[in-house]
């Protein structure tokens, strides 16, 4: 009779622990359903002041529905189609450099993840002290344009950024998380080190991989002070400085027209900033869904091993 009065308590408790998950699981889809409409708000809204004539903007503000609905401030942007040359330009350097900045900070990582390496100590300190203190911007610039000679080409926006200290030391400490009895092993089988590195370690550091892949693809992507740095030839200018150059160039002479009254006060300057957050972020937006599982496992664990 006992046994069949606890088990009668067991399947009371097991239902009402259900329906208190159930419960609590629809709180928690509502919560970050209603969190996530928050987020997108200023997205959608940047879109729709986007297509707003300036007008509007100036007088009513910033819109999800378009009143006057226009494309000016995308014609604007995409006048002679030198925005897509410097599309061009930032998807090379972005692809590009973020494969030699990976293979570079993997090639460094891995040693330095590794306790039977002589010097660890020393080499890590090196690494760590460039975090620390940078050579200045004079000493960079002439290093860069005089001995080099890399001003006014597409490397001058890729070699001097190709690595991170803060980027190689997470990626160190998450290939310190990989079970070294998987490195044993392959020496055992007369696998060398780069062996180990390219067919053993990398295959299950996905993650921090994937993480440090997108950091290096966001610094790539929304780089622009190099360009201004060492680039004069136009058709070498990144989306960023180019767009950065458009609504300079708006701004001063809408200015300009108000001042002088020459006409093109109603040029969209307002418009165009949301423009070109649109037509900036966009690949971004799109890319990092497919990287997001990795994103947090592969930056956790990067953070917190060693």
């Amino acid at each position: 009779m006992n046994k069949a009065v606890s088990q009668g308590k067991s399947r009371r408790y097991k239902v009402k622990a259900g329906k208190d998950t159930i419960l609590m699981n629809i709180i928690l889809i509502f919560a970050i359903g209603g969190f996530c409409i928050l987020c997108l708000i200023p997205f959608f809204m940047m879109i729709g002041s986007s297509l707003e004539s300036e007008y509007n903007l100036v007088h009513h503000g910033y819109t999800f529905w378009p009143k006057d609905l226009t494309f000016s401030a995308y014609n604007i942007i995409m006048k002679d189609g030198q925005i897509i040359q410097a599309y061009k330009v930032t998807l090379f350097m972005t692809v590009v450099g973020t494969f030699l900045s990976m293979l570079v900070t993997m090639m460094m990582a891995y040693p330095l993840s590794l306790s039977k390496l002589r010097g660890n100590t020393f080499f890590t300190f090196f690494v760590y002290f460039t975090m620390l203190f940078g050579g200045g911007l004079v000493p960079t610039y002439l290093l860069i344009s005089k001995y080099l000679h890399m001003r006014n080409t597409i490397w001058v926006l890729i070699i001097p950024v190709m690595f991170s200290a803060w980027n190689m030391f997470l990626m160190r400490n998450f290939f310190k998380g990989v079970p070294g009895e998987l490195a044993e092993s392959a020496y055992v089988d007369g696998a060398n080190d780069i062996q180990i590195l390219f067919k053993i370690i990398l295959p299950v550091s996905v993650p921090g991989i994937a993480t440090i892949s997108l950091f290096y693809a966001l610094g790539y992507w929304n780089q622009w002070y190099n360009a201004m740095l060492y680039i004069d030839d136009s058709t070498l200018y990144p989306l960023q400085y180019y767009i950065m150059n458009i609504l300079r160039y708006a701004d001063a002479f809408k200015l300009m027209a108000m001042y002088t009254n020459i006409g093109g006060a109603d040029l969209p300057s307002t418009s165009i900033k949301m423009a070109t957050t649109v037509v900036t972020i966009g690949p971004i937006v799109f890319i990092y869904p497919f990287v997001q599982k990795y994103f947090t496992s592969g930056l956790t664990v990067g953070a917190i091993k060693g």
